[in-house]
């Protein structure tokens, strides 16, 4: 397998956006898809883009359609970074893109990555400045630590507990902070909390 070569800005963008198409849905994205993910209006300027980390084996097109395209097999160590995550009180979702190198361990295609505003977390180690790593999915059990978003407007991270009356509770670690709760349509779980980074500076 040929070592990796240096990528662009826009070339890495490009890639992690082919990535994250791939992880969820599982066939290459169009171009009208890569475009709009990447806020882009030049089909050309993507092409050339697209057409350099293919003659940098980063990836691989079978036949001549974008859905074939197909990474290839680099050790990896990133993960999207797709925001930021309140530890407080809740904030207005963020739809920023970015990404963030991580261990291997932590990889999947079902993982990203969120960096964490706020202290309602501490008790759980969980400090802002932390990064958590999140596993993509939509149901979680009682004591999980969730990225949860209200009204479909606000997210949080919070411990997760159903009510016997079926009521959602989000629970903070941090004994100053309320206990909230809302009716379970209010709630879309967007992931439970699997890891956790921290950069200790000297």
């Amino acid at each position: 397998m040929t070592s990796r070569i240096h990528l662009t800005p826009s070339e890495q963008r490009t890639l992690e956006a082919v990535r994250l198409h791939l992880a969820q849905t599982g066939e290459g994205p169009l171009t009208s898809e890569l475009m709009e993910a990447l806020g882009i209006q030049s089909k050309g300027a993507l092409h050339r883009t697209v057409k350099a980390l293919i003659d940098k084996d980063y990836l691989e097109q079978s036949e001549h359609s974008w859905r074939s395209l197909r990474l290839l097999d680099h050790p990896s160590t990133t993960l999207p970074l797709l925001g930021r995550i309140a530890a407080g009180l809740p904030i207005e979702a963020i739809a920023n893109y970015d990404q963030i190198d991580v261990a291997e361990m932590l990889l999947g295609k079902d993982r990203f990555a969120l960096r964490v505003q706020g202290d309602s977390m501490c008790e759980a180690g969980i400090l802002s400045g932390d990064t958590v790593i999140v596993k993509q999915t939509t149901s979680a059990r009682n004591g999980d630590i969730v990225v949860a978003l209200i009204d479909r407007d606000e997210a949080t991270l919070k411990r997760f507990k159903r009510l016997p009356n079926k009521q959602i509770q989000l629970i903070p670690a941090n004994a100053t902070f309320p206990v909230l709760t809302y009716d379970p349509e209010r709630i879309q779980i967007q992931g439970v909390v699997v890891g956790q980074l921290r950069v200790y500076e000297s």
